[in-house]
């Protein structure tokens, strides 16, 4: 057998990693096409099937996930042979915490996955915070949702945002409305508490979390109403919003801001978005 394309093997990894053509095509930087043409000549070559496509799914088949620690192993060897283990490569990063969600987690193992030789030091805070730790130059990249007038940036997604609340919450007749929400740091609070006051809706912060976590378990606690994305809203959690009936809110867009021109670092960040955007849908 002739030696493995080494191209063709990272591209396997990466659509292993991220479960979709799409994504490990946008990580990448190329087109879906040319990333399924790859797989397809891999597969060819060992003579197996390494990936089971559906419509909806994209999952190692029992050669695949066999496969796939050698894979890791092959393309480790080449990084070793070449001497690129001995370059460190460090990725200061920033993530609000409205925008990370909870597969924050997951999402930067696949990024040490991808690059074992990267050291990642991450910051979790309000979309304003990181903002300003981008500005200054303490950051290389954050993904944060898009502040006041301020345009620049990728647009990675458009979240919408609605009134989430533990199933059995009900509102007492006459009290204002309890909210859970981060600091005055925080953009979502910012807009739920301006469309609140338009609407002449009394409300009170009933909880102020440190964090996103703090915040979900206020509202499955039902503590609280809070202001969340539907994609992090805690599970169970319903939109109360219709109901009282509150104020829509507006949808929110999530940015990335990057400065890095490394490709090796910018390869990294991909995968980091490709992640981030899969986790989303």
């Amino acid at each position: 057998m002739r030696p493995l394309d080494l191209d063709q093997v990272a591209t396997f990894v990466m659509v292993a990693d991220l479960r979709s053509f799409t994504r490990a095509a946008e990580a990448a930087g190329v087109t879906q096409s040319a990333i399924s043409l790859k797989l397809k000549r891999l597969e060819r070559q060992l003579g197996r099937r390494l990936i089971e496509r559906t419509p909806r799914l994209v999952r190692l088949s029992a050669d695949g996930a066999s496969f796939l620690d050698r894979a890791r192993d092959l393309l480790a060897a080449h990084e070793r042979a070449v001497g690129a283990e001995a370059t460190v490569r460090r990725l200061r990063f920033g993530i609000s915490d409205h925008a990370a969600g909870p597969e924050l987690a997951s999402l930067l193992a696949r990024v040490n996955v991808h690059d074992p030789n990267l050291r990642l030091d991450v910051r979790v805070g309000a979309s304003r915070d990181m903002l300003d730790a981008f500005d200054h130059g303490e950051t290389d990249a954050v993904i944060v949702r898009r502040e006041g007038s301020r345009r620049d940036g990728e647009t990675l997604l458009k979240d919408r945002l609605g009134w989430f609340a533990s199933p059995d919450w009900r509102h007492r007749a006459g009290e204002p409305l309890p909210l859970a929400v981060l600091s005055d740091a925080c953009g979502v609070r910012a807009l739920a508490v301006r469309a609140l006051e338009s609407a002449r809706i009394p409300w009170v912060e009933a909880f102020v979390g440190g964090g996103l976590p703090a915040v979900t378990a206020a509202v499955t606690a039902g503590l609280a109403v809070a202001p969340l994305a539907r994609r992090v809203a805690p599970a169970g959690a319903v939109d109360i919003g219709p109901a009282l009936p509150l104020p829509q809110l507006p949808g929110s867009d999530v940015v990335l801001h990057s400065r890095i021109t490394d490709p090796r670092l910018t390869g990294a960040l991909r995968v980091l978005v490709a992640a981030f955007r899969a986790a989303a849908r």
